[in-house]
């Protein structure tokens, strides 16, 4: 258990109903008793909320309260814990906290309730960082995934990969320290097959890793096309608002222009680039070269062509550019007579996905969301088994280890010594630990728990 007490504001500042101020530590308990005043005289009770008074030195009253105290072990933090409930105002909680602060407590750092919940063997690492996705979710699915990983089910898939990695690692200490004892001889081929499958599994939650970044921070979507194609009324349609201006002049977008939404519980962030052309103004070639790098950091581009008009040079000039496999293209203003058709611009596009539509009927928008939708859903049912890596930190050290792995691997088939083969099998364990928080560096905790907001 850590040794001070700490206190913070664990509510978001403002104006509100309720504001909580939340202390942890072996002081806790004492802390309450000098400043509390419960209505009805007697001790605090674990666990029950009792109604009383702040008060001063002077016992002057500070705010009316509910207050909870709650003893250890079975806490956030594993520490005796205390919530003040205060009137949810900047004034109240300023001044209840100050006296919590001149009666023992120091503040906490961004994350130091988290921190301790770890630190303290309540939660891991993997756990701890869900915390902050769940506070930061903003679709259900991304809540949903969060709170997976908040139950553990990273770290117990991790845990068990560490496993087989340690049953080769305590054969591979025999063999090399006893290598004259009547024990089985550890063959390549047994090596092989207690590795290999380690490996796969490690592919597999990496490969999970697009979809669990698109889950937790948003499907990065760029609308893209020459001038006057409809981009802007399409982003507004999409929004459901005016954000994009329109006009019928050619080149109104000069900028890229971001927006966040969710289409049916999947976050997306869309981009509105300019318009595509050849153009001598420097303004607007400025914001063709920012369109062009954001269609190519896109998860998905939208390439929005007029259908009403046949295909020109620019049109063709942006289709060179285009992934097909990460293309949606909208064949707009379906409302005019059409001149283009959905199996002639897939074809050209190398079997893009082709869906038309009109921005002025909201049935074409909701073509377009399917759309969208269903490239997400598709990825997700292949994976509605298995574990979703959504955390760059944990890709980064998924591929670390099977980096590894890998090396261990190719040692076993060229039957190089074991002391060769142990320390690469030892490397890919240590990363795995790393993950859950088991042999990780001071430096990359105070990393992690920087990101958390304060309070938590």
């Amino acid at each position: 258990m850590m040794k001070n007490t700490i206190a913070a504001i664990s509510t978001p500042y403002g104006e509100g109903g309720v504001g909580i101020i939340r202390i942890s530590g072996e002081d806790a308990e004492e802390i309450l008793r000098k400043i509390f005043v419960p209505a009805v005289s007697g001790d605090p009770v674990n666990r029950r909320m009792t109604y009383g008074h702040i008060v001063d030195e002077e016992q002057n009253i500070v705010d009316e309260v509910l207050c909870v105290l709650m003893k250890k072990p079975k806490t956030y933090t594993a520490e005796d814990v205390v919530e003040i409930n205060c009137h949810g105002g900047m004034v109240p909680l300023r001044k209840t906290l100050e006296l919590v602060l001149r009666s023992g407590a120091r503040a906490a750092e961004r994350g130091e309730f988290t921190k301790r919940a770890f630190l303290n063997g309540r939660l891991d690492l993997t756990q701890a960082e869900a915390v902050m996705d769940l506070i930061s979710a903003k679709t259900d699915r991304t809540y949903d995934v969060a709170v997976e990983q908040l139950e553990g089910i990273l770290s117990r898939k991790i845990r068990m990969l560490r496993s087989m990695l340690l049953d080769v690692l305590v054969d591979l200490t025999v063999n090399i320290d006893y290598p004259d004892e009547d024990i089985e001889e550890l063959t390549y081929r047994k090596l092989f097959t207690g590795l290999d499958p380690v490996r796969q599994q490690i592919q597999t939650l990496i490969d999970s890793a697009d979809t669990g970044r698109i889950l937790r921070e948003g499907l990065r979507a760029a609308i893209i096309g020459k001038p006057n194609v409809g981009k802007s009324s399409l982003m507004n349609g999409l929004l459901r608002e005016s954000r994009a201006i329109v006009t019928e002049i050619p080149g109104t977008t000069r900028d890229t222009i971001e927006e966040s939404l969710s289409i049916r519980g999947i976050p997306v962030i869309l981009t509105d680039t300019a318009g595509i052309r050849r153009t001598d103004d420097k303004i607007e070639s400025i914001g063709i070269e920012r369109s062009k790098a954001s269609f190519n950091k896109a998860d998905l581009v939208i390439l929005v062509l007029d259908g009403s008009r046949e295909l020109e040079q620019e049109d063709y000039d942006i289709m060179e550019h285009v992934d097909p496999s990460r293309t949606i293209v909208l064949i707009n203003k379906a409302d005019l007579p059409q001149v283009l058709s959905a199996s002639e611009i897939s074809s050209a596009l190398g079997g893009a996905q082709t869906v038309s539509g009109s921005m002025k009927d909201i049935e074409g928008l909701k073509a377009l969301e399917d759309c969208i939708v269903s490239r997400v859903e598709t990825d997700m049912a292949g994976r509605r088994e298995s574990v979703l890596v959504t955390n760059a930190r944990h890709r980064d050290l998924l591929e670390e280890g099977k980096r590894s792995l890998c090396d261990a691997i190719d040692a076993v088939r060229r039957k190089e010594p074991l002391e060769i083969i142990e320390i690469d099998v030892n490397s890919a364990y240590e990363r795995l630990g790393e993950i859950i928080g088991e042999a990780v560096a001071d430096d990359i905790l105070n990393e992690v728990f920087s990101r958390f907001c304060l309070g938590k």
